[in-house]
């Protein structure tokens, strides 16, 4: 009678593919464990920034191309709006933009001489409202050209909207040889002349010239700067007298001064100032976006972009140049 064929042997045999798979379990959860938690780390790791597609006409030869927004959950994207089709495009995780809100633009100068742009554009939420205005200057673009760029909406307050949109909120634009100088540069002549952005207190508005010596000779001025205030189109504005002082306007901004000779060694500056009222009543209020100014008789043109709002008054007054305190 034949015995059971023993069980031993064939047990023996498989004993080291049951080791290996003992052995390898382990690593087989810990892989499962690891993927797990990859895909968590993934999962709740800030989304890269989007960069948004825009169609927008823009104004003045100036447009709006794409808008880079931050993103800290996929439900953070920006979502199309119907001012804005957009196609929303994943960015790197680029330090310089991860954090930021960011706008490409391009210029085209679709008109027949070299022009530099003044652009101020404006970032708002989603109900359409202002978060922050940013400008920037576009110089030397040549007829038929178009010049790109980028604009960064900057740090924004604890607690302001998040910005989902931008538009061009204004653009100025003036002959390049015109325009005046960049920060830190001097023109030919030696003189840099430019307007600050001026004051405005209960109908009353000041906005100064400045005028600066950045050559490497004396240069003497008398009296007071020769303006022309030009329109949209930088052609001359009629009807509009240019007083010598402010006396007529206001007594607000000081006693007028006597003009005398105001001689700056390099390095110094002297100042001059425009005022009016924009008082509002009968008649069709004046706008006058460009001033050309020259510094004295003789002197190359600079345009510069107060935007006076003079209202109805048909006034500007002009005060006398006189040099500043030193710095």
């Amino acid at each position: 009678m034949s015995r059971p064929t023993p069980l031993r042997p064939r047990l023996a045999a498989t004993a080291p593919f049951l080791a290996v798979l003992a052995a390898i379990a382990p690593l087989l959860t810990a892989c499962g464990t690891e993927s797990a938690g990859a895909g968590n780390t993934v999962a709740s790791a800030a989304v890269p920034p989007t960069r948004a597609q825009v169609d927008d006409p823009g104004k003045d030869g100036v447009r709006i191309t794409s808008l880079t927004l931050p993103s800290t959950s996929p439900s953070a994207s920006p979502s199309p709006t119907r001012s804005y089709p957009v196609s929303a495009e994943s960015l790197g995780t680029d330090p310089d933009t991860d954090s930021e809100v960011i706008a490409a633009y391009e210029v085209t100068n679709e008109g027949a001489e070299t022009l530099t742009y003044s652009v101020v554009f404006t970032f708002m939420s989603g109900d359409g409202g202002a978060v922050t205005n940013q400008s920037a200057t576009v110089r030397d673009v040549r007829p038929g050209k178009t010049v790109r760029g980028t604009v960064r909406a900057g740090g924004l307050p604890p607690g302001a909207p998040r910005i989902t949109r931008a538009e061009v909120l204004d653009v100025t634009k003036v002959p390049a040889g015109e325009a005046p100088a960049e920060p830190g540069t001097c023109p030919a002549s030696g003189i840099r002349v430019s307007a600050d952005k001026g004051d405005a207190a209960m109908g009353l508005r000041v906005v100064g010239l400045h005028l600066d010596n950045c050559g490497t000779r004396p240069y003497t001025v008398e009296g007071y700067p020769l303006l022309e205030l030009l329109d949209d189109d930088r052609e001359p504005v009629d009807g509009i007298k240019i007083l010598d002082g402010s006396g007529e306007i206001t007594t607000g901004a000081g006693p007028d001064e006597q003009p005398r000779p105001v001689t700056l060694r390099p390095g110094e500056s002297a100042t001059a100032g425009l005022v009016w009222r924009n008082t509002t009543e009968s008649g069709t209020p004046v706008n006058v976006p460009y001033v050309r100014v020259r510094a004295k008789a003789g002197a190359d043109p600079v345009t510069v972009t107060p935007d006076l709002d003079l209202g109805t008054t048909g006034k500007l007054g002009v005060r006398p140049w006189k040099k500043a305190d030193p710095r």
